[in-house]
C-alpha cells in the first residue's frame, strides 16, 4: 500500500500496483503525469484556475474491471464510456473544490464543488465503492458520491482542520488527522478509537497491517510536521491502545511515504520514507507488540551530484518500493524534469550515497526540426556597419563656409569628427563666442556626444559637457538619451558628485533632469535601491552638514550683531565732562555766593537781568509757602472758614 505523504512541498503519487506512473503537481498548478518505465512525460494538464486554485494532494483511484464517469458536470466530449480498468486522478485544490482526472481520455472528467469551505488538505478512495473521502480546513469531512457527484455525508470530525486522512484496506474504518488522531467506523461515522502522541500537525496517516482489529493485529503509522519521529499505533480490541507501539528515527520530517503491508505476523512491514532535508530511509520491522527503543534505519540514502571538486546533494522528491520486492524506485532532481532511477533493494550497507551527473541528465534536447526559432543567414561582403549614434536620430552636420561652398560645387563633404565637436564645447562653455557657440551646437549632438562618451569613458568629453549651466539644454539633452545609457548615466552622475562643491552644483540640475524625464525606466529597475543608495546616502549627510552650517551661521550673525551695538554704544557715551569756562563772583552775601558759585564772569547787563529775575521767581515762591503753610495750620486748629476781611488782611 502507498502513501502520498500527506501535505508535502510537491504532492505526488505513484499509480497503485505497478507503480508505471507518477503523478507530481508542481508549483506552478500543473500536473505531470511520468511514466517511470520509459523516464518520459506521458501526460501535462493545466487546470483553469491553476494561478488562483493550487493542487495541495493528489490520490491514484484504485483499478477496477468497470468505472462509471459520473454525470455531473460531464464534458461534452466524454460521451464515450469509460474503458476498463481505468485509472482517476483525485486532486484537492485550496479553493475547495476537488478535480477528477482521467489519464485514459488524457481530460478531466468532473469537479466536485460545494462539499467545503476550506482547502482541501488530504483525498482518500475508498477500495471497493465508487465512493472519496475528503478533509479540509474547515474541520469537515465529506464522502462524496463518484457516480452522481454529490455529497453523500458531511460531518464535523475535529475542533481544528483535517490534515491528512486514510482508509482502512477491508473499507471499514477511516483515519483523520486534527488536533488528534480519530479511527472513524464508516458505517455509523462514529469514532471507535482516540490516539494521542504528536503535538504538531499531523500530515501522514498509512495503515501498515491488513488484519482486522478484533486480533490486536491492526496497526498504523503517522508522521507530523517538524517531528523526527514517526509513530507505530496498534489498535487494540481491549481499547488499551494510548501510546505508541513503535517509533522510527528520522533525519528530519517525513514528505513522502511508501510501505509494503504485512498480512501475517511472520511477514515484516518494509518502509521507505523521504525526509524533508532529501535523504531516504529505510526500515524493516515485524510488527508484533510494543518496542520500548526507537528503532534505526535498516539503511540511509542520498544522491549527490559533483559540482566543481565538491559534491552536492541533490534532493530527492519521493521513493517507492517495487511490486516485486527486490527493487527501489528513486525519484530526484528538479520537479519540471525530475529524474528516475531504479535500484535494487540492499540494506546491508547502513549509509549509501549515490554519485550522479543530474546536469547531464536534465538537458532538455530540443528538435531543430520543430522549432520556430530560425538564424539568419549573414552575408558578410553585403553587410554594413552603422555608426554608433541614437536610434531614430542622425548626428547633424556642421557645415563651415568652405565646405557649404564646396557642396554648392557638388563636392563631397564628411562628417564633423569628434574634435571639432569638441572644440564647439569649448567656445560654447566660455569665452566671448559663447552664446554663438551654443548656438550652433544642437541638443542632438549632447545626445550623442553623452552617450559615446559613457560607452567609452572618455573623460575629456564628459568634462566638457558635464560644464554646461544651461538648464534647458540639460533637460533636452537628457531627454533625448536612449533608456540603456540613463543608469550609466546615473552611475557616472554619482561619481562625480563626491568630487568638488562646485562641480557638484552642475550635476545637481543633471540629477534633476534624469530623475524628472526618466522616473518610469528607473523604477522598472529591479536593482535601483543598490545604484542609488550611495547618492541618497550622501545628499543626506551633505544636508545634515548644510542644517549646522546653517545654524552656525546664525549664532556667528548674532554674536556680530552683538559686537557692533557695542561699538557702537561705546562711541555715543564718550562725551567730555570737563567744564571748558568757570564763573566766580565775590559777594558779602553767603547764599547770594554760594547760588552765584560757577557763573562765567560776565559784565554785562543781559546776566544783571537774569538775576533780577530769578530773584523775583524766589519771592513768589516764597509767598506762595508761606500761604500754603498758614492753610495746613488753620486746618490743624479747625478754623477751615476765613473771613474775607482777614484775608484781605
Amino acid at each position: 500500500m502507498a502513501a502520498d505523504g500527506g501535505r508535502s512541498a510537491l504532492p505526488c503519487a505513484f499509480s497503485p500496483k505497478s507503480r508505471q506512473f507518477l503523478a507530481l503537481c508542481a508549483q506552478d498548478g500543473r500536473l505531470r503525469i511520468w511514466n517511470t518505465d520509459s523516464k518520459t512525460l506521458q501526460q501535462e494538464y493545466v487546470p483553469s484556475a491553476h494561478l488562483s486554485a493550487a493542487c495541495t494532494c493528489v490520490t491514484w483511484g484504485p483499478c477496477r474491471a468497470s468505472q462509471e464517469v459520473p454525470q455531473k458536470k460531464r464534458r461534452k466530449c466524454d460521451n464515450r464510456s469509460a474503458p476498463e480498468q481505468s485509472d482517476l486522478l483525485a486532486l484537492g485544490t485550496a479553493a475547495g473544490s476537488i478535480l477528477i482526472y482521467s489519464t485514459v481520455k488524457g481530460d478531466l472528467h468532473c469537479t466536485l464543488d460545494g462539499g467545503h469551505s476550506g482547502p482541501v488538505n488530504s483525498v482518500q478512495w475508498h477500495p471497493e465503492d465508487f465512493v472519496l473521502y475528503s478533509g479540509s480546513d474547515d474541520t469537515h469531512i465529506a464522502e462524496w458520491d463518484l457516480q452522481t457527484g454529490k455529497v453523500l455525508c458531511k460531518w464535523k470530525a475535529d475542533r481544528s482542520a483535517i490534515t491528512a486522512l486514510c482508509v482502512s484496506p477491508d473499507g471499514k474504518l477511516l483515519l483523520s488527522a486534527g488536533m488528534t488522531i480519530k479511527m472513524w467506523n464508516l458505517e455509523t461515522k462514529e469514532v471507535y478509537r482516540k490516539f494521542t502522541g504528536h503535538c504538531t500537525v499531523v500530515t501522514t496517516l498509512c495503515f501498515a497491517t491488513t488484519r482486522p482489529p478484533d486480533s490486536n493485529g491492526l496497526y498504523f503509522l503517522s508522521g507530523a510536521a517538524h517531528d523526527r519521529l514517526m509513530s507505530v499505533w496498534q489498535v487494540r480490541s481491549d481499547g488499551k491502545d494510548k501510546n505508541s507501539v513503535v517509533s522510527f528515527t528520522l533525519t528530519d520530517e517525513p514528505q513522502h511515504i511508501d510501505l509494503q503491508t504485512s498480512n501475517s505476523k511472520d511477514e515484516a512491514v518494509r518502509l521507505s520514507v523521504v525526509c524533508k532535508d532529501g535523504s531516504l530511509h529505510l526500515f524493516e520491522h515485524f510488527l508484533n507488540g510494543p518496542c520500548k527503543k526507537p528503532l534505526s534505519p535498516e539503511c540511509s540514502l542520498q544522491v549527490s551530484t559533483t559540482k566543481g571538486d565538491s559534491p552536492v546533494p541533490v534532493p530527492l522528491l519521493a521513493a517507492t518500493l517495487c511490486a516485486d520486492r527486490q527493487n527501489l524506485m528513486l525519484v530526484y532532481g528538479h520537479h519540471i524534469q525530475p529524474v528516475i532511477e531504479k535500484i535494487p533493494f540492499n540494506t546491508s550497507e547502513r549509509h549509501v550515497c549515490l554519485n550522479r551527473d543530474v546536469q547531464a541528465t536534465l538537458s532538455i534536447s530540443v528538435d531543430t526540426a520543430v522549432s520556430k526559432v530560425r538564424t539568419p543567414v549573414i552575408n558578410e561582403k553585403k553587410s554594413k556597419v552603422l555608426i554608433p549614434g541614437l536610434p531614430g536620430h542622425k548626428a547633424p552636420i556642421k557645415l563651415t563656409p568652405n565646405e557649404s561652398q564646396k557642396r554648392k560645387n557638388g563636392q563631397s563633404t564628411t562628417e564633423m569628427s569628434i574634435e571639432e565637436r569638441l572644440e564647439q564645447i569649448e567656445l560654447s562653455v566660455g569665452g566671448k563666442d559663447a552664446g554663438k557657440g551654443a548656438a550652433s551646437l544642437q541638443t542632438d549632438s549632447f545626445a550623442v556626444l553623452l552617450v559615446q562618451g559613457l560607452e567609452s569613458k572618455d573623460e575629456k568629453i564628459l568634462n566638457k559637457i558635464f560644464q554646461t549651466k544651461k538648464e534647458t539644454l540639460i533637460k533636452n539633452t537628457v531627454a533625448r538619451i536612449p533608456p540603456p545609457a540613463v543608469l550609466p548615466l546615473v552611475e557616472e552622475l554619482s561619481r562625480r558628485l563626491q568630487g568638488h562643491p562646485y562641480a557638484a552644483l552642475l550635476i545637481v540640475l543633471w540629477f534633476k533632469a534624469v530623475l524628472t524625464q526618466h522616473t518610469s525606466y528607473l523604477s522598472s529597475l529591479p536593482d535601483l535601491v543598490s545604484q542609488l543608495g550611495s547618492v541618497y546616502h550622501m545628499i543626506e549627510s551633505r544636508v545634515k552638514l548644510y542644517h549646522q552650517i546653517t545654524r552656525l551661521h546664525g549664532k556667528l550673525y548674532l554674536l556680530m550683531t552683538q559686537v557692533a551695538a557695542s561699538n557702537s554704544a561705546n562711541k555715543v557715551g564718550r562725551v567730555d565732562h570737563t567744564a571748558k569756562q568757570v564763573y566766580e563772583e565775590e559777594s558779602s552775601d553767603e547764599d547770594e555766593g554760594s547760588r552765584d558759585e560757577g557763573r562765567p564772569e560776565d559784565d554785562s547787563d543781559d546776566w544783571e537781568e537774569d538775576e533780577a529775575e530769578m530773584e523775583v521767581t524766589e519771592d513768589k515762591e516764597n509767598h506762595v509757602e508761606g500761604d500754603e503753610d498758614m492753610n495746613d495750620d488753620t486746618k490743624a486748629n479747625g478754623d477751615s472758614d476765613m473771613d474775607p476781611e482777614s484775608e484781605e488782611e
